[in-house]
C-alpha cells in the first residue's frame, strides 16, 4: 500500500501538483565547503524549502564557489546567517520550527520511519565533525540514513536531499 501511495505522490511531485504536508527549512551548521553550500541551494529550491540558515563559518553568498554550484539558486532561495549556533537554534524554535538533526546519534530513527512535524528544520552538521552536541540538545529528534556500503555517510548536501524528499512525500 505504501509503495503505491508513494508512486502516486512522486508523480504528483514531479508534475508540481503534490502538496507537501510539511514546511521545510535547513540549518547548515559550520559547513566548510562552499561547493556543498551551493549544492544545498539547489536542493532547497528543488524541494520548495522556506529558507537556509547558515551558522558559524559556513560560507555565504556572494562566495564565488556557491554561485558556481547553485546555478543561480542562491538568488532565489531565502537565506540568513546567524553566527552563534545556540542563537540560531533558539531563534528557529521561537519561530515555531522543530529542529531535526540528520546525524548518527543516540536514539536516532531511520529517516523513512520518522514522522516529520508540520514545520521541520533539518539540521545538517559540519562535513567532518557532524552536528555538535550543543546543537543536538536543541533538536527534538535525530534521523539517520541506513548505509549498505563501507562508507559511513553520504555527502552532506546529498543526505539533505534524501531526507528532505522523504519528509515532503511522507
Amino acid at each position: 500500500m505504501r509503495t503505491i501511495k508513494r508512486k502516486v505522490e512522486l508523480r504528483e511531485f514531479q508534475k508540481g501538483t503534490h502538496q507537501p504536508k510539511i514546511e521545510l527549512a535547513f540549518l547548515l551548521q559550520d559547513w566548510d565547503d562552499a561547493y556543498n553550500v551551493g549544492g544545498m541551494f539547489r536542493i532547497a529550491d528543488a524541494c520548495g524549502a522556506t529558507e537556509l540558515i547558515m551558522t558559524g563559518h559556513t560560507p555565504i553568498p556572494p562566495h564565488p564557489q556557491i554561485g558556481v554550484t547553485s546555478l543561480g539558486q542562491h538568488r532565489r532561495v531565502h537565506w540568513r546567517h546567524i553566527q552563534a549556533h545556540a542563537e540560531a537554534c533558539e531563534t528557529l524554535i521561537e519561530e515555531g520550527w522543530t529542529l531535526v538533526a540528520v546525524e548518527l546519534a543516540t536514539d536516532a530513527q531511520n529517516y523513512m520511519e520518522y514522522e516529520y512535524p508540520e514545520r521541520t528544520c533539518l539540521v545538517l552538521g559540519n562535513e567532518g565533525k557532524g552536528v555538535y552536541q550543543a546543537v543536538l540538545k536543541s533538536c527534538k529528534a535525530a534521523v539517520f540514513i541506513p548505509m549498505s556500503g563501507k562508507g559511513r555517510s553520504l555527502n552532506v548536501h546529498v543526505a539533505a536531499a534524501v531526507v528532505a524528499f522523504e519528509a515532503l512525500l511522507g
